[in-house]
Parts: C-alpha cells; sequence; structure tokens
C-alpha cells in the first residue's frame, strides 16, 4: 500500500526503513543506524556522593575503548543523591557487554535503554526498548519514515501527476526540517487543495449530526468558529494545535511520512500527535489511500478537543513505553479498532469516533449499516484482531463510553510484563519511570495533596 521509505541523501537514513509487517498494518520501527545502535545506561553509583565517583565510572567505558555521546547527571528520583545517563554507540562493540557487568556491581540502580535491545544476550534482563522521556526527544524518531515525499506507490492516485510529486515533497521537506519548540510551519494552500478540501468538507458536514459521536459534534463548531473549519479555508496546524492545548494539551507535530507503530504512539504518551499536511489528490476527493491533511484535522483534531478522549488515547501511548514488540502490535491495532475506526454507543444508537469514519463520507455512511459486524471493545480480543487496509472494515468494536474504554485499557497495561509503571509529568513533560519506593512515596504524598483540594473544594460547596 505505501512506498519504501528513501529520504532526501542516502546519508540520511544508513540502516533499513521502518516497513509494514506481512499480511497487515503494523509499522515495525526502523533500523536506522544513527538510532538503532545507540544505547543509554542509566545509574546510581553505590556512593553517589563521593568525589570523583562519575569520574570513576567513566573510566570503565574508556578502559573498554567505549565511546560516549552524551553524557548527563540529575538528581535522583529513586535513591538519596544523584543519577547519570550515558549514551553510547552499541555497534560493532563486543566489550560493551563485559563494561556493563562491571559497572552494575558497582551500581544501586542499573538500566539499559536501547533501541537494539533484541540484539542484547547477556544482559537482555535489565534492557528496556529504548523511548523518549523528554518531549524534545520526539525530534529522534520524528523522520525515521516510512513513506517521504514524492515517492508514491504505482496505485496511488498521484502517481503519474509530477506536480503533485513535486507539492508532496514539498510538504515533507518542511515537516523533515521541523523540531521541538519552533511554531508549526505555515503553508500557503493551492486552490486546487483548497477545492479538494472543499468538497470532502460539505459532504462530510452533511453527515456529521446524524453520524457522528456527541463529543465530535460538540467540538466541531469551536473549530469552525477558532480555527478557520471553513468549506473554502484549509485550517494551518499551528491554529488547530494552539486550540487542542488550551482544551486538553494535545498538541499537533508535522510529520513527513509515516512512523512506526512504537514511535506514533509514544508521541501520544506526551500528548502528541503527529500530523501529515499535505492533501490527497484531486482527482479523487473522497478517497486517499494514506492519512493526509484532511484525515487529521477533520477526523482526528476534534475528538482530541475531548477530555476523556484525549485521556484514552494516552493511555495506549504510555501503554506502549518500553513495551516489548508483541505488545505493541496489540495496542496498535487496538488504536486502529477505536481512535482510527471506532463507534460508540450513545442513547441507544450507533455513532462513529474513529478518525478513518469521520474522514471518510463513503465509510461514515457504511459504518451504521447493517453491513459489518459490531463487537464489543476488549482490548486482549482486539488486539488480535486482524484487519484490511485497503476496502472498508468488516468489523468494527463498539465502546459503552470514553470512560469505560479508559479502564478497560488501563487494566490491560497493567498485563504488560516491563519492570515499572510510568507517569507523565505535564508540568515538565517529561515520562516519569516508576520503579523505587521513593519514587512512589512521593506521588502518594502529591496525591494526598490533591485529594485535599478536592475535599476543600467539595466542602465549600
Amino acid at each position: 500500500m505505501y512506498a519504501k521509505a528513501k529520504l532526501k541523501n542516502s546519508e540520511d537514513y544508513a540502516g533499513s526503513p521502518p516497513k509494514l509487517k506481512e499480511g497487515g498494518s503494523y509499522i515495525m520501527e526502523s533500523q536506522s543506524l544513527e538510532n538503532a545502535a545507540k544505547t543509554v545506561i542509566i545509574f546510581s553509583p553505590t556512593d553517589p556522593n563521593t568525589a570523583g565517583n562519575l569520574a570513576k565510572m567513566l573510566k570503565i567505558f574508556d578502559v573498554f575503548n567505549i565511546d560516549l555521546s552524551h553524557i548527563e547527571s540529575r538528581s535522583s528520583t529513586r535513591v538519596p543523591g544523584y543519577e547519570f545517563m550515558v549514551e553510547c554507540d552499541a555497534r560493532n562493540n563486543p566489550q560493551l557487554h563485559d563494561a556493563l557487568d562491571i559497572l552494575k556491581d558497582k551500581c544501586t540502580y542499573f538500566q539499559i535503554i536501547s533501541r537494539a535491545y533484541n540484539d542484547e544476550e547477556k544482559v537482555e534482563d535489565d534492557v528496556v526498548p529504548w523511548f523518549p522521556r523528554r518531549i524534545r526527544e520526539l525530534d529522534r524518531f520524528a523522520n525515521q519514515i516510512l513513506s517521504y515525499g514524492a515517492e508514491l506507490n504505482a496505485d496511488h492516485p498521484g502517481f503519474t501527476d509530477p506536480t503533485y510529486r513535486e507539492r508532496r515533497k514539498y510538504f515533507a521537506d518542511i515537516a523533515y526540517n521541523y523540531k521541538h519548540g519552533k511554531p508549526l510551519p505555515h503553508v500557503e494552500y493551492t486552490e486546487e487543495e483548497i477545492k479538494t478540501w472543499g468538497v470532502v468538507f460539505k459532504n462530510l458536514t452533511k453527515l456529521y449530526p446524524t453520524h457522528a459521536c456527541r463529543e465530535h459534534n460538540h467540538v466541531f463548531p469551536l473549530l469552525i468558529e477558532n480555527c478557520g473549519y471553513r468549506e473554502d479555508n484549509i485550517p494551518q496546524l499551528e491554529d488547530v494545535s494552539n486550540f487542542l492545548k488550551d482544551c486538553t494539551g494535545f498538541s499537533l507535530r508535522p510529520v513527513a511520512g509515516l512512523l512506526s507503530s512504537r514511535d506514533f504512539l509514544a508521541g501520544l504518551a506526551f500528548r502528541v500527535f503527529h500530523s501529515t499536511q499535505y492533501i490527497r489528490h484531486p482527482s479523487k476527493p473522497l478517497y486517499t489511500p494514506e492519512p493526509d491533511v484532511i484525515h487529521e484535522l477533520m477526523g482526528h483534531a476534534p475528538l482530541f478537543a475531548d477530555p476523556a478522549f484525549a485521556q484514552f488515547s494516552q493511555q495506549i501511548g504510555l501503554a506502549s513505553l518500553g513495551a516489548p514488540d508483541d505488545v505493541i502490535e496489540k495496542l496498535a491495532t487496538c488504536f486502529w479498532f477505536t481512535v482510527e475506526y471506532g463507534l460508540c454507543r450513545q442513547n441507544g444508537e450507533l455513532k462513529a469516533y474513529g478518525a478513518g469514519l469521520l474522514s471518510s463520507f463513503g465509510e461514515l455512511e457504511y459504518c451504521l449499516t447493517d453491513k459489518p459486524q459490531i463487537k464489543e471493545f476488549e482490548p486482549a480480543i482486539t488486539g488480535l484482531q486482524k484487519y484490511p487496509i485497503t476496502e472498508y472494515q468488516p468489523l468494527y468494536f463498539v465502546a459503552e463510553s470514553f470512560d469505560s474504554a479508559i479502564e478497560k485499557m488501563i487494566k490491560f497495561a497493567d498485563s504488560i510484563k516491563r519492570p515499572f509503571g510510568v507517569r507523565y509529568n505535564a508540568y515538565t513533560q517529561t515520562i516519569e519511570v516508576l520503579d523505587s519506593k521513593h519514587q512512589l512515596e512521593n506521588l502518594l504524598q502529591n496525591i494526598n495533596m490533591e485529594v485535599h483540594i478536592l475535599h476543600n473544594a467539595l466542602r465549600k460547596l
């Protein structure tokens, strides 16, 4: 369905690109030599306050000729004192295992995080698949994509259109150069692109009152009022992202192509949605073989402004952090049958909340007929379901409510085997890895303070 990725220069991508797993749309993570070989070690020395302790630890790497690309010290949240983080290149260095064995014996806390974790042998029990801890670390994988710019598959409507292919490359280039913290790229859409948007906008808004869920229909007029949603105007990602931040803290980030499932879900953990900016080919305005700006802004954006749906989406992302590959595949499938193609019950009727439905005129009509099969959403079961990616879905999963879906996802996440819990800190926009008694005591203290505030407010009411 999708073309194989080739970036602007061969040196931009030295390893194998992400690829579709055979028989489905689960996108496996890339093995870029730049990032796949990176191994991060986080450790707290047995005597963290001893003078020169870090220098002694780093000497171990020097003895084994291991080059470090990053060194960082910080106050430890697990034990009194400090902890250190070092990053090294794990490629072709058989001595790394020996160095880590020695280092581990001198530490009270020790953890390995690596993109190449499946290649580890001697220390595999300590190795966790790499995931971002800070929101700016999304920059590390934002360009490890499945498809890029003008490289369209032969069955794509724009494959034989050189003007369209060049335009797609323009959109890919501006997303490729984006970094966290920058203003989102502003795009001047062409008359033809606006016309394509208008055709879809006009048709979809006819169905929304009867086919879309209550939450989508509540938010959509606000997008019209605040973000320039009109038949004759394609909204800018910056305007929509700022609106979402005000509502739920979600934000949009431009992306040049399809990310691996692991990387895409990791973004959701930070309430970041990777969004395309290009638009489908004008020859088929009601069809697209891949996500485009219509899919993102008409389908996804409205629901990310709803608190319950935003929390549900983030829960899927948090569950993915440090999870094994087989769990990532199940979570990606749950995402497909909920955030992309989910149905819910409201006032005894089925309504659509999945973006793939809310951005497709034909499938939005079809999904509420008696033609598809309907099942209840259960993550453990839904995550195993196979599905087509080039035709209407023969099966949809129904959630009784977003709240019930959140509870089910939390229970499913609890079953994932990983040696820690995770929590998103919205103040610092970081992921807190919970794996010590000291951290849990601090968290419990914070929760008690929040409960006190709640109790005081209730008393006043």
